[in-house]
């Protein structure tokens, strides 16, 4: 599923975010400290390979709603943002922190001058956060900085379920 909102191609892709080759940056739904884990933040440190802990240990630990950038090492992108989202009824106020993730994101890849860039469903696995909820401030954040982006021309959503998908695409239909 394709959008073009304020010059911004928006994408919806089901898949792998550390399998996104057309890609200049991904974004990692990190932990604080920036470390291997599990879910998306393992499969992006298993395929980028052991620079990037190395290159993170520096920049840790980052608190919720705060992006720091490396390089993409081993992975077919040139730069990595990570991200960690909010412990959803632990760290408050959510929806201010979720949505932090994704413009602080933004913001660091049109610092660097980076064309296209791809998030996943960040704090929707173990961090608990309701993915319709969180669906709807990831896409509302990114069309709201749409219109500010000076050097991005395509944000992707890269979703790893069929029923996430689902949820993506039936919120983007009513943006």
């Amino acid at each position: 599923m394709n959008e073009k909102i304020a010059g911004v191609n928006l994408e919806i892709k089901q898949g792998d975010i550390a399998n996104q080759s057309d890609m200049t940056a991904i974004v990692n739904a990190a932990n604080a400290q920036l470390k291997t884990g599990g879910g998306v933040a393992g499969a992006i440190h298993r395929q980028a390979g052991p620079e990037l802990e190395k290159a993170c240990r520096p920049l840790a630990p980052i608190e919720p709603g705060e992006a720091v950038i490396t390089k993409g090492y081993n992975l077919p992108n040139d730069y990595v943002v990570h991200c960690l989202g909010p412990v959803y009824g632990r760290d408050k106020p959510e929806d201010k922190l979720l949505a932090n993730c994704y413009k602080n994101a933004l913001e660091l890849a049109e610092e660097n001058n980076i064309a296209s860039i791809a998030f996943p469903a960040i704090s929707t696995g173990a961090f608990g956060y309701p993915l319709r909820e969180a669906t709807k401030i990831a896409v509302k954040s990114v069309v709201n900085k749409a219109q500010d982006l000076k050097n991005i021309d395509k944000v992707r959503f890269v979703i790893y379920t069929d029923n996430d998908l689902q949820v993506y695409q039936e919120i983007i239909k009513n943006i």
